[in-house]
């Protein structure tokens, strides 16, 4: 493959730890991939740095003093990257012609606009933001209907149930979101969790838990959003509803179950009685090169498994009295409408005061069971519409935090 043929990546969230892992993976294959265009948040010294190292031609901070700076720094030492920011420099960076393929790694809602603008312009969507889908996926489905490109799923779990399906149906979930006809044979999907770093906890024990605790996750090095997102099992929740929209899978078809080594990714059970599984060794960039090559495969970096060394596989349920986010988001998927994008909008909020705030570990479910109690759900008309019921959702959870704090 010579330069030519090269294809031109944007990695939006590209100072985040997914964005690094696929910086990772397309350093490996300087002839296959050319990263054009970069964003982040606030990461200035970051982004500087991966600007003079790739070139892109676009770097986009969403902060607008944080874009300021990179530019000095860019304009002092003569690197020619154009920078962009806020939530138009967003957009701009998933939807121009700059770049065929999109990594979605920008965490929580601020993803949401900038993922629906890459489905849109009809590019390979490799999406890691698992938000945009929980909070709008009818719309982000309507969205990669309209522009006729490819969304490909890059958490774990669901690039295992990706793997797991022959290519035909693979095929029509990359530009459908569907495989749920009634002759294809898949019956079930079954989503695997560690368990978080509390597994086997009572409630009892987790009254005192710090956000340092919460954010040690014994498998995964993550961001410590999501690390609290895996230690409640809301991670796992949201992944249920990713599953659905990605699959078209109904949610009673959809299970959970704890497998603590993060061997087994996934598993997609057939008519026939067979199970599929996706195994490897737990590493982001194997689902981040089969979604850059798919349906090829590349060399992501990481190692063989070793089966020996592994040994063994458990499977145990989860304990849903203790761990209650995960049913708090079956009943937002079974309610439908904008209910996931309250769950999502009340988790943030809540996550984001026990982390920075001080409130209780086991807050966090009650001010998102109590925010969903509040607030009836209504049918996903429109983005400004999903938008106004976040905002309402973030507004009622705060007030829950403050009473919470008091």
């Amino acid at each position: 493959m010579n330069v030519l043929q090269q294809r031109r990546v944007a990695v939006l969230g590209a100072t985040g730890s997914i964005g690094g892992s696929a910086l990772d993976v397309i350093a490996r294959h300087p002839q296959r991939y050319r990263v054009n265009v970069l964003t982040a948040n606030r990461s200035v010294d970051a982004m500087v740095k991966l600007c003079r190292q790739l070139k892109p031609e676009l770097a986009v901070m969403a902060d607008a003093n944080s874009a300021d700076a990179v530019r000095k720094q860019l304009e002092a030492d003569g690197t020619k990257s154009r920078v962009e920011s806020g939530s138009k420099g967003l957009i701009e960076a998933a939807a121009n012609d700059l770049s065929e393929i999109v990594i979605a790694a920008i965490v929580g809602a601020a993803g949401l606009e900038s993922t629906l603008a890459a489905a849109r312009a009809g590019k390979r969507l490799l999406l890691a933001n698992k938000e945009a889908i929980v909070m709008a996926g009818p719309l982000l489905l309507a969205a990669l209907a309209e522009g006729g490109g490819e969304l490909l799923p890059i958490d774990s779990e669901h690039n295992a149930i990706f793997q797991c399906l022959p290519l035909e149906l693979q095929q029509g979930a990359a530009r459908a979101g569907n495989v749920s006809s009634a002759d294809n044979g898949v019956t079930r999907l079954l989503l695997t969790a560690s368990g978080g770093p509390f597994r086997g906890r009572t409630a009892d024990q987790l009254e005192s838990i710090t956000p340092d605790q919460a954010c040690a996750h014994p498998n995964w090095d993550m961001g410590r959003k999501i690390s609290v997102d895996s230690a409640t099992l809301m991670n796992k929740g949201l992944e249920v509803i990713e599953a659905h929209h990605l699959f078209g899978i109904a949610a009673d078809a959809i299970d959970v179950v704890v497998h603590r080594q993060s061997i087994i990714h996934s598993l997609v059970q057939y008519r026939d009685g067979s199970m599929l599984a996706q195994l490897g060794n737990p590493d982001m960039r194997t689902a981040l090169a089969y979604g850059l090559a798919w349906p090829e495969r590349i060399d992501a970096g990481v190692a063989p498994l070793d089966l020996l060394a592994v040994g063994r596989l458990d499977f145990e349920s989860v304990d849903r009295a203790t761990f209650r986010c995960l049913d708090l988001a079956y009943a937002a998927l079974r309610a439908g409408g904008t209910a996931t994008a309250l769950l999502n909008a009340a988790n943030e909020q809540a996550v984001a005061a026990f982390l920075d705030r001080g409130m209780k570990f086991l807050d966090i479910a009650c001010v998102i069971d109590e925010t969903l109690a509040a607030i009836p759900c209504a049918p996903v008309a429109n983005l400004e519409a999903l938008l106004d019921a976040d905002l309402t959702a973030r507004r009622h959870a705060a007030r829950i935090i403050a009473a919470k704090l008091s």
